[in-house]
């Protein structure tokens, strides 16, 4: 360090969307801290005026800075007018996005606008290996540059398709660009160098639109600091100079902060595995260090939009001091929805609604006369204690408790179970047990809730460190200068290692000379180099640090094991190599920090408070923070103050000062066992919903993970559930939507064919006159014993779509089956699995047997195995539930939550109306409901008698298929996050005539009923409601092959206009998955890259949604033009039948399709077809769009 820096003063800043956090570090080494607003009318910038207020005018070596103002930007939709270039064929890329929609159960389907003013499509085109097929029309390019410059727009983004391979046509459209007079150009190729044009051209769009806005702060701010070193923190952890700060690399900017400071602390204390859990005023951030490496993730959502930048791995969930509580007259809920900084929580004296924070101010754990009077309407006054008793009572008055501090509890309890699960999801889900970690918690309100999520946990460790309520901006002080340089591989791991290390080789070359160009010094530069890798054919990699071939496939191998739980098969492929080149940045140093603090090994408590602790009110210790020396301890239940932050030291916990200043708590005893009463308690209603449904989502973490089959794996075409000991779904983490209700018929057919299941036991269930729905999703299905008594308590199970199960077609979607047989193997309730051990023998006899065998049967018992995996989880978490709560507890509780939702369907029918409504399929059978309502019994009945009898061909669907319609229906209706499980059902009688469409008698074909006609059920079901006019009412099941590939897709299409509960009317939503399918679309590089065809467009297809006072949705057009000899097949509806409107609306436009021969001439096809094609044909599909309303 020179003697400069030594006598200057350096600054650590987070600049927050309210708050700016400013440490300083004096040139004796001691630090000073100032809050300031972001936004005042006293200053001009905040950062600037705490550098003014804390150096007086002294020397400053550095300026180290985190900010929010991209972020905020993007949130806020203030960004520059942006033209966005694009590869023709693609206008609609980032509108139709890879097709599913966020939320299953929604019926008005939102999507963020694009943040692009004008998109221009240009003629170019590159195959999947950079080579020119049409090169760039430079005259159209300037026209259009020329003509949006003209019109105002001030950013271009360009992302081609295949840029990462051959950037030519991007840099000669960069250079018209600039000659048009743009002066932010954002290209694809260097935003984001990687294959997949969705999350490259949306993080290009993204750069452009906020680096205007990044910039005029970056530079107001680098003026007002007169030629001080200025440093911003990237959302990967590392500092970047002023002039390279890219907006791309900002939008997590403090939060990383806060992980590198959690991370660094915690190590300093002795701690290398750290989970950091840094809990504001709205929301919660949790993420993981292990000791050596960040977690960090390359692709995130930001306000709806895809970001594909190297960043912190943060998991952030809506629970924070100002998420509001509510009790729902069944459930008490915490968040989403925040009280915010005005008015704020009922305790800050401002009229807003209870809190969090009140919560913690009943029961004492927040305390006000340690706490800062900035409250009231004059912000002066303390926080008011009594406007926090009165919004918790009002609460316990309505839940039927006694006390307001029963409530607080209760609510505190619900906080706490949400935080705890988004900290599993970035340890468990991620194969590493929490327990073995400490929790590191920061963030203004993270010591008040640290100890109750660790104990939620399994945690015994927690670390507080004095800074704790600035640990962003510390962490940003702490963190080193980093340049990252990345460029796309995609081939061979053992063909391509010598070309992947020579430009391995080069990007460090480049990261480099970036941080040489920036002035800074070359002798301590350190580079390190990474390989994503992945099995061939699959789109999950996982990163590698460079070594020697035999290493780097050994630790992919490991790697691979832990996170998946199996060792892959087959070939290795490079996805992409990264360089990445640190360096200390000017004023760094020894970071060892000089913290005021008292002297002696004894902590005398300061005062005495009151405080909420197991049930009852006590007197408890209070400490100061600053006044515990070197090994003071403190024994829970207490309270330590600081400045910054309340720290909670809940019973059964000690906390010791460590020699460095932090804070170490550790569990002194074991936390009190839990169970006791069976009976409906609103708080307890909500952690059990909340626990059942974590075992159905870790579940489907498990099976994602382990799955070997890109359906499964990829395209998340699965579920997986809990049921009681009868069979009743429990919950069923929602998946894909066609799943849900239809697998308790599964459970049910297996537990009667089995009755004798026992421990380590497993059954296979895809017929779909035994509980199956067809025969490419395959359920398996684990009895929970008891593990003391070995009594039967529950079951779990998991369904996977399998890319093939034999039959007539690759991929056992045919369209023209007649008979079950036809469509695949069946497992007739087979038992697969006995006392633990998976029975091969058994399971390849069914994959193998007949005249039509599976054409993988090694994938299919790779994927199911993995689904074992998955109900071994969920058994393991039901017994985990059992121990902490007791078997009587957890029954009772699976009642409970059934019965809250049979009385949330309950009031949904109570607003409901007899309808009818019939829906006639492209073969002319009719689909044909009645709802009749009994408002005096609060039930309904679903008749459809009088649907049409069983077809002769396979849109037949079995009962469980339109089952689970109704219960996707009734849920949807209840508009609010019910669990979805056996109750929904209870007050519904279905009526399904035997031998009919809807509930046919083998051997009858029913591929397409699960596919195709569940959509219809879905249609004639909203129309009977007067709800919801018809979506597309196909999932267009596309497939295409030859001996050597087969791939398989659905199509998206437009959703139908609508009204809500009060009759508010709105419109469809175009080119997106409704209803019974939400599976994602292959990125078309990836697509072009793995297959012989050529993505011509997807695009919308406009005018295609019905009319009306709401619109429905369009359709969408996809051209796929095939480069080898493929049969080509389309199983789908609504071309002849048209989407209905609803109340005067207009019908949509049906869907059409066609051949187009590589000599021109073009074919109409049918909705049901199969095709050669040769090289140069293309196929055409136009979905339909969906009906209007009014």
């Amino acid at each position: 360090m020179s003697e400069r820096t030594r006598e200057a003063w350096e600054f650590w800043i987070d600049r927050g969307g309210t708050f700016t956090d400013v440490i300083g570090r004096a040139p004796d080494g001691r630090l000073h801290a100032l809050k300031l607003l972001s936004e005042s009318p006293d200053y001009p910038d905040a950062a600037t005026e705490g550098v003014r207020r804390l150096s007086a005018g002294a020397p400053v070596s550095a300026v180290k800075m985190g900010t929010t103002v991209a972020t905020n930007a993007l949130l806020e939709r203030k960004g520059a007018r942006t033209l966005f270039l694009v590869t023709r064929g693609f206008a609609d890329l980032l509108v139709i996005g890879d097709q599913t929609r966020p939320d299953i159960f929604a019926l008005d389907l939102t999507r963020p606008r694009p943040l692009y003013d004008r998109i221009v499509e240009v003629d170019e085109r590159l195959d999947a290996d950079g080579r020119v097929l049409e090169p760039l029309d430079e005259d159209a390019a300037r026209s259009a540059l020329e003509a949006a410059r003209a019109d105002g727009l001030t950013t271009v983004a360009i992302a081609l398709m295949h840029a990462y391979g051959n950037d030519a046509h991007e840099a000669r459209l960069e250079a018209l660009a600039r000659e048009a007079g743009f002066a932010t150009v954002i290209r694809s190729s260097i935003a984001s160098p990687l294959v997949k044009i969705g999350p490259r051209a949306s993080t290009t769009v993204l750069d452009a639109y906020l680096t205007p806005v990044l910039r005029d702060y970056v530079d107001r701010v680098d003026r007002g600091l007169e030629g001080t070193p200025l440093f911003f923190m990237q959302s990967s952890g590392g500092l970047a100079p002023a002039g390279a700060f890219h907006a791309r690399d900002a939008v997590l900017s403090g939060p990383a902060g806060g992980v590198v400071g959690m991370a660094k602390t915690a190590k300093q204390a002795g701690h290398g595995r750290v989970i950091g859990f840094d809990m504001g005023g709205t929301s919660t951030d949790v993420s993981r260090y292990d000791g050596d490496t960040y977690d960090r993730v390359q692709e995130t959502l930001v306000a709806g939009h895809r970001l594909r930048a190297p960043m912190m791995a943060v998991h952030t969930v809506a629970a924070g001091g100002g998420s509001i509580l509510t009790f729902d007259g069944e459930r008490a809920r915490v968040g989403p929805d925040s009280a915010g900084a005005m008015p704020g929580p009922a305790g800050y004296g401002r009229g807003g609604p209870a809190a969090v924070t009140d919560a913690n101010i009943v029961l004492g754990r927040v305390q006000p006369d340690w706490f800062p009077h900035v409250f009231g309407e004059t912000s002066d006054q303390p926080l008011d204690v009594d406007a926090s008793r009165a919004a918790l009572a009002e609460l316990a008055e309505a839940m039927g408790l006694d006390t307001p501090e029963a409530a607080a509890e209760g609510f505190l309890a619900v906080a706490v179970e949400s935080m705890a699960q988004a900290i599993k999801q970035i340890s468990i889900g991620q194969g590493v047990n929490p327990s073995g970690y400490a929790l590191a918690a920061f963030g203004g309100a993270g010591a008040q809730h640290a100890c109750r999520v660790a104990d939620a946990l399994g945690m015994k460790t927690v670390l507080i460190h004095p800074y704790g309520g600035l640990l962003s901006a510390l962490g940003i002080g702490l963190a080193d200068i980093r340049e990252t340089r990345m460029a796309a591989v995609e081939a061979d791991f053992a063909d391509t290692f010598d070309t992947a290390s020579a430009i391995a080789e080069r990007l460090s070359d480049e990261a480099r000379e970036a941080l040489a160009a920036q002035g800074l010094p070359g002798h301590g530069v350190r580079v390190s180099r990474e390989w994503r890798l992945k099995v061939a054919g699959s789109d999950t990699s996982i990163p590698v640090a460079e070594a020697p071939a035999a290493t780097m496939t050994a630790d992919f191998t490991a790697a691979h094991e832990r996170l998946f739980g199996f060792v892959p098969e087959g070939g290795l492929v490079i996805e992409s190599v990264t360089a990445e080149a640190e360096c200390a940045p000017p004023g760094s140093g020894d970071w060892t920090i000089d913290m005021p603090r008292g002297s002696g090994d004894t902590s005398q408590a300061t005062a005495t408070a009151r405080l909420y602790d197991g049930g009852d009110w006590q007197d408890v210790p209070v400490h100061m923070l600053d006044e515990m020396g070197d090994g003071s301890a403190a024994f829970g239940p207490a309270l330590i103050m600081d400045p910054n932050a309340t720290i909670v030291v809940d019973g059964g916990w000690s906390a010791t000062r460590l020699a460095d200043g932090t804070l170490s708590l550790q569990r002194a005893a074991a936390a009190v066992e839990t169970g006791g009463d069976t009976g409906l308690d609103p708080i307890r209603l909500e952690l059990f919903n909340k626990r059942f449904m974590s075992v159905a989502e870790q579940m489907g973490v498990a099976l994602e993970r382990t799955a070997h089959s890109v359906n499964i794996k990829e395209r998340l075409d699965f579920s997986c559930a809990v049921f009681d000991a009868d069979g009743g779904l429990v919950a069923n983490a929602p998946h894909m939507p066609v799943h849900l209700g239809s697998m308790s018929a599964s459970v049910r057919s297996a537990a009667e064919a089995h009755p004798d299941l026992g421990p380590g036991d497993a059954v296979a269930v895809n017929a779909p006159y035994d509980g199956g729905t067809h025969l490419p999703d395959i359920t398996l299905v684990t009895p929970v014993h008891d593990p003391e008594t070995g009594t039967r308590i529950f079951y779990v199970a998991a369904r996977g779509h399998h890319a093939d199960v034999g039959g007539i077609a690759p991929g056992s979607m045919p369209p023209f089956s007649t008979s079950i047989e036809e469509e695949g193997v069946q497992f007739r309730n087979i038992k697969v699995m006995e006392k633990g051990r998976f029975l091969d023998n058994v399971v390849l006899g069914v994959l193998t047997s007949g005249p039509l065998p599976a054409r993988k049967p090694s994938q299919n018992i790779a994927d199911m195995k993995a689904q074992l995996a998955a109900c071994a989880k969920g058994a393991g978490e039901l017994h985990r539930l059992v121990a902490d709560n007791g078997l009587a507890v957890v029954r009772a509780y699976m009642g409970h939550v059934q019965d809250n939702a049979e009385r949330a369907v309950r009031r949904v029918i109570d607003a409901l109306s007899d309808g009818t409504h019939t829906v006639k399929l492209d073969d002319g059978a009719r689909i044909k409901v009645a709802i009749r309502v009994d408002r005096e019994a609060r039930s309904a009945v679903v008749d459809f008698t009088g649907t049409s009898p069983q077809r002769p061909s396979n849109f037949n669907a079995p009962a469980s298929v339109a089952r689970a319609a109704v219960l996707y229906v009734f849920r949807c209706l209840v508009g609010d996050a019910i669990p979805l499980n056996e109750g929904c059902l209870k007050p519904i009688e279905l009526i399904l005539p035997e031998g009919c469409l809807l509930n046919p008698k083998p051997p009858a074909a029913v591929v397409a009923g699960n596919v195709e006609t569940s959509q219809l059920v879905v249609d004639a079901l909203f129309g009977a409601t007067g709800r919801l006019a018809a979506s597309q009412g196909t999932m267009n099941n596309l497939t295409f092959g030859n001996d050597r590939h087969q791939y398989y897709e659905t199509i998206c299409g437009g959703s139908g206009a609508g009204k809500d509960a009060d009759g508010k009317s709105f419109a469809g939503t175009d080119a997106i998955h409704t209803h019974m399918t939400n599976s994602r679309m292959t990125d078309p590089e990836v697509l072009e890259r793995r297959f012989p065809v050529r993505v011509e467009h997807h695009r919308i297809r406009p005018s295609s949604g019905g009319s009306g006072q709401a619109r429905g949705g369009d359709g969408s057009v996809r051209r796929l033009t095939f480069l080898e000899p493929m049969e080509v097949a389309l199983l789908s509806s609504r071309r002849v039948e048209h989407p209905f409107g609803l109340d005067g609306g207009g019908e949509a436009l049906s869907g059409t399709q066609r051949v187009i021969r590589a000599s021109g001439e073009s074919e109409d096809l049918p909705g049901l077809f199969r095709i050669d094609v040769e090289p140069g044909d293309s196929v055409e599909i136009e979905t339909p769009g969906g009906g209007g309303m009014g």
